[in-house]
């Protein structure tokens, strides 16, 4: 997303393997609590004076409230129970409830996101999460007014939420395993996911609002409104998430994975799934090196990433069956000397989560790589998962990379991300923050809830296995394409497609496609938004491009086919369905 104004824009449950249960530790009544979660952890309890505790929110949000690119990571921890407070939440922060489920914490007061530019403008609202809580807010609506990388988990919202800011600009975002009471008004928000979720009420929206496993899903369908409905989630696990029990004891709960599902995993209660002891945990600093990390996990501990940068040397390398790695704060990991950040074998049940993969200076071949290339065992009954794993190359300074997250293991799920090569900020320019691909997909049967891939200089997406299935994807094609030489792969093509699925594919689905053009120089064009084959089984349904700013256009939607789109009254191409019944 840039940072100029602009026109408006841009499925019951299973029980975990048993393999999964038999190795997952019993909790130990002597381990220590509360963990030391180091000084950028905040962790308020109910016994707390209230003035106190507004103070430090206030603090943490004059830092961060316009910190776009800045160091400071935080995370505010809230223990069982009630409490009355105002809490903004700005850039690199995480707002947790640490209770079983949602209404365990209960926040009387605001709970905000807040446009980060002037006029209301929420199109750089990123970077922020809050999970794990109940609001009931003041005056009976909460306002949610952000755009990507921002994430809102298992939460109750004990009256209205709107994902605005007075019907200023507001361009993406994702709602899981959460219940609003009243209702959510999306207004004028461009594209969103909604994933296992209820409310009383949905209104509004722009071009791509996208429901999966929904228990009320809104009526009317898609174009007008632009309402994209799937009626189950086909196999997903939640988040990990740490709470706090009744004797102050300290875990991570594991969701378990859950098929066909529709609504949220904590409908019964807390939300079924094995629970770590945080002394299965390494308690991590930014201050350790890769060396350090991988030395813990080889040791068969899990990682907690406390909130900061982390610079890597070497990867951290993920090999055990169902290890855990959880980021809190938006632990930032940034690879030195051209190497990944982060890589995992092909080894069933392995989870990364809450984590900001930053590019380094040196070009890495790939920032993240899930198993190893050529990797071919199956993992339906026990899947690696990334949740809100998020990435970025160039903006906080030069970064470079080929390829941003690689998927080799079959059944891999992606849970929330944003692959986000920078449009603005430090090192940017089509010769600075080089980066080929967003995400490059060779495993079979990966699926991916809200994909958000934007402006690489090849293909945003590049999907390689079989059976693969998207729900929601919003991209921005680059925008400093200088000329359509250097933005040709082969001639009689001018660009690459957003979202590119191979040949030799011959099993591919995505529901919800948006594909959107700010081209800032003239004579530059995109053939295809979408490129596919079509033998076999494929399906891409509700799909739409514009195109914006005041350059060029996107000649086709997908294939060949779809109108023309061009900056002023034709901006805007929508089909239904492709290959069309």
């Amino acid at each position: 997303m840039n940072s100029f104004p602009r026109q408006s824009r841009s499925s019951a449950i299973l029980t975990t393997c048993l393999a999964f249960l038999l190795v997952s530790p019993m909790v130990t009544a002597q381990q220590a609590s509360p963990p030391k979660l180091g000084p950028n952890v905040d962790i308020f309890s109910p016994s707390m004076p209230t003035a106190v505790m507004q103070k430090r929110i206030d603090e943490i949000y004059a830092a961060q409230q316009h910190s776009e690119f800045g160091n400071q990571r935080n995370a505010v921890l809230f223990m069982p129970g009630e409490y009355h407070l105002d809490i903004p939440v700005g850039f690199y922060t995480q707002v947790v409830g640490l209770g079983a489920t949602p209404d365990a914490v209960h926040i009387s007061g605001n709970v905000h996101a807040d446009a980060s530019l002037p006029n209301n403008n929420a199109t750089c609202t990123f970077w922020r999460g809050v999970e794990g809580f109940s609001v009931t807010p003041t005056n009976g609506t909460m306002q949610w007014a952000v755009s990507q990388a921002v994430f809102f988990r298992r939460m109750h919202v004990r009256g209205n939420l709107v994902l605005h800011q007075k019907g200023g600009w507001a361009s993406g975002g994702w709602i899981s395993d959460s219940v609003i009471d009243g209702n959510v008004d999306a207004g004028s928000q461009q594209q969103w996911l909604s994933r296992n979720s209820n409310w009383k009420s949905w209104t509004g929206g722009g071009w791509n609002m996208v429901f999966v496993g929904i228990e009320n899903p809104p009526t009317g369908q898609w174009p007008k409104p632009p309402y994209t409905s799937v009626e189950k989630t086909p196999v997903v696990r939640e988040k990990p998430f740490l709470w706090v029990d009744s004797h102050d004891q300290w875990h991570v709960r594991v969701p378990s994975l859950r098929s066909q599902s529709v609504g949220i995993s904590w409908k019964s209660g807390g939300t079924p799934g094995i629970d770590l002891p945080i002394s299965k945990f390494y308690i991590a600093k930014p201050s350790d090196d890769a060396a350090t990390l991988n030395a813990q996990l080889k040791a068969g501990k899990n990682l907690l990433l406390l909130p900061g940068i982390y610079t890597l040397s070497d990867p951290i390398r993920v090999a055990r069956k169902n290890a855990v790695v959880l980021g809190l704060g938006f632990a930032t990991l940034k690879p030195v000397d051209g190497r990944p950040a982060i890589s995992t074998t092909d080894s069933e049940g392995i989870t990364v989560a809450g984590v900001l993969v930053d590019a380094g200076e040196t070009k890495s071949p790939v920032l993240m790589e899930v198993g190893q290339a050529g990797s071919k065992a199956s993992h339906r009954r026990n899947p690696i998962s990334l949740h809100d794993v998020f990435f970025r190359v160039g903006g906080a300074g030069l970064g470079k990379a080929d390829v941003n997250l690689q998927v080799n293991s079959n059944d891999t799920i992606i849970d929330h991300t944003w692959i986000w090569r920078a449009d603005h900020g430090l090192g940017v320019g089509w010769t600075q923050n080089e980066s080929n691909n967003g995400l490059v997909v060779n495993g079979n049967r990966v699926k991916a809830y809200g994909l958000f891939v934007e402006h690489h200089q090849k293909y945003q997406v590049l999907w390689n296995g079989e059976d693969g299935q998207t729900y929601f994807y919003q991209s921005e094609i680059p925008y400093d394409s200088p000329t359509q030489d250097v933005f040709t792969p082969t001639t009689g093509v001018d660009g690459w497609a957003s979202y590119k699925v191979a040949p030799n594919v011959t099993r591919h689905e995505a529901w919800g496609l948006g594909v959107y053009s700010v081209f800032r120089y003239p004579q530059v064009k995109l053939t295809n938004a979408i490129e596919t084959p079509t033998a076999g089984k494929i399906g891409f349904h509700h799909m739409i491009t514009l195109a914006l700013g005041r350059y060029g256009e996107i000649t086709h939607l997908i294939n060949g086919q779809g109108a023309k789109v061009t900056p002023g009254p034709a901006n805007t191409a929508r089909m239904t369905d492709f290959p069309q019944p």
